[in-house]
């Protein structure tokens, strides 16, 4: 990989393509996705920015319950995607999700973009970092 973010829908597809392929070239334990926290227009009241992890074929987010509800939507439009754990502790708001996602880093990617846009509603122009591979 040559470069670490993008503001771009494309750019950010094909950074997401990368980093995913990266990791499992590496095997390494996961690649984590974050939003840039300039760019973050979630409802978090100061809270951390929305973040992805992929780790082998399992993808990881946390969501608020309708976050959830919204991710369950865009999970119909992946049909070799499901979600394989929700987990909510009590002494966290909202519910960690894990979507098994036995696919290739192309589609990965589209689910990460389309996440971050209709799961966490972000703006077009969000910047994302790979910050691990």
């Amino acid at each position: 990989m040559t470069r670490f973010d993008a503001a771009e829908e494309a750019e950010r597809r094909k950074l997401y393509a990368e980093a995913v392929t990266a990791h499992r070239k590496r095997s390494s334990p996961v690649t984590t996705i974050d939003v840039d926290p300039d760019s973050d227009t979630t409802e978090t009241d100061g809270e951390f920015p929305p973040w992805i992890q992929v780790a082998g074929t399992e993808v990881v987010m946390d969501c608020t319950d309708a976050e959830l509800e919204r991710l369950k939507d865009l999970l119909g439009e992946y049909p070799e995607f499901r979600i394989e754990e929700l987990e909510s502790p009590e002494e966290a708001e909202g519910t960690n999700a894990v979507v098994s996602a036995r696919s290739d880093a192309n589609r990965i990617a589209d689910f990460a973009e389309r996440a971050f846009r209709e799961v966490y509603e972000l703006e077009s122009d969000y910047r994302a970092w790979v910050t691990a591979v």
